[in-house]
Formats: structure tokens, C-alpha cells, sequence
């Protein structure tokens, strides 16, 4: 696969990721949810940017996890740009691209949207807003698909968890955290394709 190609899916992913999240982040006031189908809602948070809205500790946490972020994708474009010059499988070219975009539609988020937009608190928020939220790289990940498939109690035989109230699947997610999963999930399912044995 060329670079070419790994830098148009990129572009591909970002564009819809970024619309997506403008879109949302200008027409849903923080915490309003459409229900599409029982099983999947349209729900807008906003989340300092790991995994079900886990933080960082401290005044500087949340800057330390975008310069974290920003030098990853660095070292994810040069280990891309190295796949495509040894001429490495399509599957990884495609995995290292898919993570890529990923990281750098939430790095977007993070940098840029805190002065772009103002506060969806309350209101819808504005794009290029006077009055912005907050500052350079302490932007808020804008996320919206959420998936509640199954809830309930589960069976009281069941180890450890049995008796409990358990929802599946309780995460809410946008366009990067789903390029991010795709990308690694091809890497797991087909990892003797994207790490070939020289014979």
C-alpha cells in the first residue's frame, strides 16, 4: 500500500470525525441524547480524552496527556512512513493508519477546541466563539455513539459479578476512538497477515 493511500484514508477519517463532532458539539447541548434505535442513541459528552472519561491527576494532568499524545503520533507517522518504505503488509499499513487518524482527531479535540467553541453547558455552543471555554491544549474530547444493547441483572450464579446490575456496552464513543479500535483490533485478529514470518 503507498503512502498515498495510508495518508487519504487518514484524511478520510478526520473529515468525518471532525464533522461529526462539530456538528454535534453546535446542534446538542451537553448531556441531550436522540435515541435512534433502543440500542443506539446519539449522547453528547465531553471527556478529557482517555477512556471513559478517566483523568490525569493534577493542574497540569490534562496538558501532559495532550504533549503525551502529540509525540505518540509522531512515533506512529514515522513507524507508518517506515512500513510503507519496507513495503511491509497492507493490514498493518492500514492498522498503523486507522490508529494514526484516531490519535490525531482526539489530539485535535484537545488542542484546538477549548478556544474555538464556547461552553455547552447550557447552551449550544458556538464555532469560533468570542467567548471560548478554555484554553490551548485543555480542549474537551467531544464523544456521541453510545450503544446500550443490553442492561439488567445478571444471574446470581455467575462468579463475582453474579447478582449485580451490568450494562453492555456502557462506553460512549466518536469516529477516532473507532478508528483507534478498528486499527488495533486488525492487528489482533489478523496478526500473522500484518507480521508476516520472512521465510
Amino acid at each position: 500500500m503507498s503512502l498515498r493511500k495510508a495518508y487519504f484514508l487518514i484524511f478520510l477519517v478526520l473529515i468525518v470525525d471532525q464533522l461529526s463532532k462539530i456538528y454535534v458539539k453546535t446542534n446538542f447541548i451537553l448531556g441531550e441524547e436522540v435515541v435512534i434505535f433502543d440500542w443506539f442513541r446519539i449522547h453528547f459528552i465531553e471527556n478529557e480524552g482517555m477512556a471513559w472519561g478517566t483523568k490525569i491527576p493534577g493542574e497540569y494532568g490534562k496538558l501532559i496527556l495532550t504533549v503525551f499524545r502529540i509525540f505518540a503520533v509522531f512515533g506512529i507517522g514515522y513507524w507508518l512512513a517506515d512500513s510503507v518504505k519496507k513495503r511491509h503488509s497492507t493490514y498493518l499499513i492500514v492498522s498503523i493508519a486507522l490508529i494514526f487518524a484516531g490519535a490525531a482527531g482526539n489530539i485535535i479535540d484537545s488542542v484546538f477546541y477549548g478556544v474555538i467553541f464556547d461552553d455547552s453547558t447550557h447552551n449550544l455552543a458556538t464555532l469560533f466563539s468570542p467567548h471560548p471555554y478554555g484554553t490551548w491544549f485543555h480542549g474537551l474530547v467531544v464523544d456521541m455513539f453510545y450503544f446500550p444493547i443490553w442492561e439488567g441483572n445478571l444471574p446470581s450464579w455467575l462468579p463475582f459479578f453474579g447478582g449485580k446490575h451490568f450494562m453492555f456496552f456502557n462506553a460512549i464513543f466518536n469516529v477516532a476512538d473507532m478508528a483507534i479500535s478498528t486499527g488495533v483490533g486488525v492487528l489482533l485478529v489478523f496478526n500473522k497477515r500484518a507480521f508476516p514470518k520472512n521465510n
